[in-house]
């Protein structure tokens, strides 16, 4: 028997059966997206708001190299399936897929989000795949508290502290 948080983690191939069941019942889809290396507080109020916006909401954790293809050597700090249970473990989270590509286009177009959530470090305007979610009928939503909590920055402030 799967432990019900592993169960919010899903293949690409079960979150589609999972989209379609959802929508069937008249559930909207949101779909939230990021590396999540090290889950903070910006990470919870994030991924908390975008629940808050009212559907299912999925979530799409970058995988192991595309973390390192966008965020540099050392990274990520924790493998993928860890960071994908540690983010389904959140009670606002309906499911989670790792996804390898650099960003959520395929995602979106697989899944057709009926919004797509990112956090306060964009604009509606220049979200990367915002131009495929709106051709498809969604829209982008900017949530979250203001960008002041970064992965990067912790590890960098922790580094510094030793080095002192």
């Amino acid at each position: 028997m799967r432990d019900p948080v592993d169960s919010k983690v899903l293949t690409r191939e079960q979150l589609l059966e999972s989209v379609g069941e959802w929508r069937k019942r008249g559930d909207k889809i949101i779909l939230a997206n990021g590396g999540f290396d090290l889950l903070h507080v910006g990470h919870v109020r994030y991924l908390h708001a975008a629940k808050r916006l009212g559907g299912r909401l999925v979530v799409a954790v970058n995988s192991d190299d595309s973390v390192r293809a966008l965020k540099g050597e050392g990274r990520p700090l924790m493998p993928d399936a860890e960071r994908a249970e540690i983010v389904g473990a959140l009670a606002d989270v309906d499911a989670v897929v790792i996804f390898s590509e650099r960003d959520a286009r395929a995602l979106i177009r697989d899944i057709r989000p009926d919004i797509h959530a990112k956090g306060t470090d964009y604009t509606a305007e220049n979200v990367p795949e915002g131009d495929l979610v709106r051709a498809q009928g969604g829209r982008v939503e900017i949530v979250g508290d203001p960008k002041d909590h970064s992965t990067t920055e912790i590890i960098q402030s922790r580094l510094t502290r030793r080095r002192s």
